[in-house]
């Protein structure tokens, strides 16, 4: 199973990609990539890309009314994490119309809350 650290811009891991699912660094279930390399949250809310070097960026200027996508399947919501991770890469500057995902708006990407999810009875 092929995992990847996802970093800020600032060089901090913050979360891992696991066939094509986002977790947190507690190892719960945040998001997803798409084919595109297009970022949703677990609730199918378009949240950004992830750039070649494993950030999660979004254009600033991006308004709130894309449309949200279905996830593929239901993954483990929650899964053991590596110990450690190898040293972030060098980042790229930021243009100002961009912005780190993880840096600016981590609320985009949460894991499910139990108190707001559905009932299932």
């Amino acid at each position: 199973m092929a995992q990847f650290p996802i970093y800020t811009t600032k060089g901090d891991w913050v979360a891992q990609l696991v066939e094509g699912y986002l977790y947190n660094t507690r190892g719960e279930w945040i998001g997803w990539v798409d084919r595109e390399s297009n970022v949703y949250a677990i609730d199918g809310a378009y949240v950004g890309w992830l750039a070649r070097d494993f950030r999660v960026l979004r254009k600033r200027a991006m308004g709130e009314f894309v449309p949200h996508k279905p996830p593929p399947r239901t993954p483990p919501l929650k899964i053991e994490l590596p110990v450690s991770v190898p040293l972030p890469p060098m980042m790229a500057e930021l243009s100002y119309d961009t912005k780190d995902v993880f840096d600016e708006m981590p609320e985009r990407l949460s894991p499910i809350d139990f108190d707001k999810a559905k009932d299932i009875d």
